[in-house]
């Protein structure tokens, strides 16, 4: 049997080759290591009253790859890799959150039926009748706690304003 470095010379077009033929595209370097494990495995164990070495050694160092593969694949079934949805849902829940504690930071001042009026609309986006409902009052009422929700927000806003134009 000739060194395990003329080995290399001599198949290295055939590692080459099968993993072209077994569609390896990511990871070539790491096949074509273990490719050349199959190639010295095989020519340890090769029996030349069996066959042909370039037969046996085709067979031997395809068989590795395709094991190694299967290998990667459990790795990677096992790996939890959430879809790009889910990151999104993370995303969104997080700019409710957001969102919520910027619309409780404008209630403060109003008192806790206006309030609720406030999140009710802008949070959970329900109309004046769903709120009644689900409030158990008339609509008129719920109607009295959005005006007040408004005036005193416009009222604040106009406080913000002469603030904001006695800094500048």
């Amino acid at each position: 049997m000739e060194s395990f470095d003329e080995l290399v010379v001599q198949f290295q077009p055939m590692i080459h080759k099968i993993i072209q033929t077994l569609h390896i595209y990511k990871n070539e370097d790491e096949f074509y290591q273990t490719g050349l494990i199959g190639l010295w495995e095989a020519s340890q164990s090769f029996d030349e009253r069996k066959g042909s070495f370039s037969n046996y050694a085709y067979t031997y160092i395809k068989g590795k790859m395709l094991t190694q593969m299967s290998k990667n694949n459990q790795v990677n079934e096992r790996l939890i890799h959430p879809k790009e949805e889910y990151w999104e849902t993370i995303e969104g829940q997080e700019s409710l959150y957001l969102e919520t504690e910027t619309i409780k930071d404008y209630c403060n001042g109003l008192t806790e039926k206006e309030a609720k009026w406030v999140m009710a609309m802008s949070i959970v986006q329900l109309s004046i009748k769903e709120l009644a409902e689900r409030e158990k009052v008339s609509v008129s009422a719920v109607k009295q706690w959005k005006s007040g929700a408004i005036r005193k927000l416009k009222e604040k806003k106009s406080n913000y304003e002469s603030e904001f134009r006695t800094l500048s």
